[in-house]
């Protein structure tokens, strides 16, 4: 009996596997929060970049040729791996290569003194694009390790506990290296652990090297425990030969459904929207407002904490008014937050000039004294709350416009669409940048991406509330 058929059976109690499986995103996530986001990249653009609107279009470039190689690489490894059979050594492969890469980010010294900012930028797209690859490789696992009976609380498991992990180390990077210096408390370390140098900014050079441990540790109990797919006895290259008829048979089997292709179609321009939402908020923050590490964990560590409420509305949304109406709600929320955002630098509150001189701080402690700065948090609150609801509405709408014997068809295409096109906003954000040499100017397309996405989302039909 394969190791799927032995575990979709029995009550919906998580066995080892699945708590393995899940911790593997416990482990895989913060990556996303504290490199991506938060932490590592606006260092990049401010400190081994230097300027801002330079560290921005590069920053975007690379995340243009990571999406460019995950949309040809990610869809197409994916269906390989299903012909072959075993998911855990591609795994454990990609893995074994991020780990090094992660740690060659503690020589990205500022002024790029060790690694020029291409190379770091270039490492980072690598990352990006190996990080796609254990989605799709652990996604694929899911129902090995928890079984049929056990699908739904194991992937919840794993979202927890990468939220979880991702708010904790936050907490502890603050804790740990930003705070220690800056406050008087015995709570807080009089300096930062390990003897790190503030000056050469080993605050944040240290993240990368705690991100890749936490893969490790993450990683580990996976291998052990949750049972991989059989092997099928197809080679690699008729794997990848059979590959590309299993995507043009998905593809095929959608035509026709009018609603459901319409709906994916705006999803691709909405979804871009979001994730350029979420990966330029830390450089947006750190080079309007100036925030350096202390500033941008904390500001992470309380976003992280609101996200959870947008995943709790969603759910609320979805029932009251129907999902299409409430992912409608969503991104014009998300598209106002971005705009009133925008506004906020250190010497305007929401497009109103603002001199700092003029005005008494708003508080007497270590971070955010002025009101632009809450003017920027304020807008950061907003926008956790609806990219969050966005992304959970959008999944419960795909359920509603296609037809239920092709729900895992399009399901399949949901993941495809939600790759090709990743490059689309950095593009974007790149050109833009480069042509006004404004920030402000250049993160403008994202909000036109989810307007976009809005207008095809007019055309669907369905998605309404549902009366039981």
């Amino acid at each position: 009996m394969s190791a799927v058929a032995a575990n979709s059976t029995g009550p919906a109690r998580l066995n080892r596997a699945a708590w393995a499986w899940a911790m593997f995103q416990g482990g895989r996530d913060p990556l996303v929060i504290l490199i991506t986001i938060y932490v590592f990249v606006p260092y990049v653009v401010t400190g081994v970049v230097g300027n801002p609107v330079r560290g921005q279009a590069l920053v975007a470039a690379g995340a243009k040729y990571a999406g460019w190689a995950v949309m040809l690489l990610v869809p197409l490894m994916g269906a390989a791996v299903d012909r072959m059979g075993p998911r855990k050594p591609w795994l454990a492969a990609v893995v074994g290569i991020m780990i090094p890469l992660l740690v060659a980010l503690w020589w990205a010294k500022p002024g790029g003194a060790a690694l020029s900012a291409g190379t770091v930028v270039a490492i980072l797209a690598a990352v990006s694009v190996l990080f796609a690859c254990t989605e799709a490789l652990h996604n694929a696992l899911l129902l090995p390790a928890a079984g049929m009976a056990r699908a739904g609380a194991a992937s919840g498991l794993g979202l927890a506990l990468g939220n979880f992990v991702s708010v904790a180390m936050l907490a502890f990077v603050l804790w740990a290296f930003a705070l220690p210096g800056k406050v008087a408390s015995g709570l807080i370390p009089a300096h930062p652990l390990f003897g790190l140098d503030v000056a050469a900014h080993e605050q944040d050079r240290v993240v990368p090297l705690l991100v890749a441990a936490l893969l490790a540790l993450g990683t580990l109990p996976l291998l052990r425990w949750v049972p991989d797919v059989a092997r099928t006895g197809t080679g690699l290259r008729d794997a990848l030969r059979l590959a590309v008829g299993d995507l043009r048979a998905l593809f095929r089997e959608a035509r026709g459904h009018r609603d459901a292709l319409t709906y994916l179609a705006a999803r691709l321009l909405f979804t871009d929207g979001l994730t350029g939402i979420l990966v330029f908020a830390g450089v947006y923050a750190a080079g309007a407002m100036g925030w350096r590490t202390l500033e941008l964990l904390a500001y992470g560590l309380i976003l992280c904490l609101f996200a959870a409420v947008g995943g709790l509305m969603a759910g609320w949304l979805d029932g009251r008014i129907g999902p299409k109406r409430a992912l409608q709600v969503e991104i014009v929320g998300v598209v106002v937050s971005q705009l009133l955002s925008l506004g906020n630098t250190r010497d305007r509150l929401f497009y109103i000039a603002w001199d700092p001189a003029a005005h008494a701080p708003v508080w007497n402690g270590p971070m955010f004294r002025t009101a632009p700065e809450w003017g920027l948090i304020a807008c950061g609150f907003l926008a956790a709350i609806t990219v969050t609801a966005a992304y959970a509405s959008s999944r419960t709408m795909l359920t509603r416009v296609v037809p239920p014997e092709k729900v895992g068809v399009f399901f399949g295409l949901f993941v495809i669409a939600g790759a090709a096109t990743a490059w689309l906003a950095p593009l974007l954000v790149q050109l833009a940048t480069l042509a006004s040499g404004s920030q402000r100017v250049g993160l403008l397309p994202i909000s036109g991406l989810l307007l976009a996405g809005l207008v095809v989302l007019r055309m669907v039909r369905g998605g309404e509330r549902r009366v039981f």
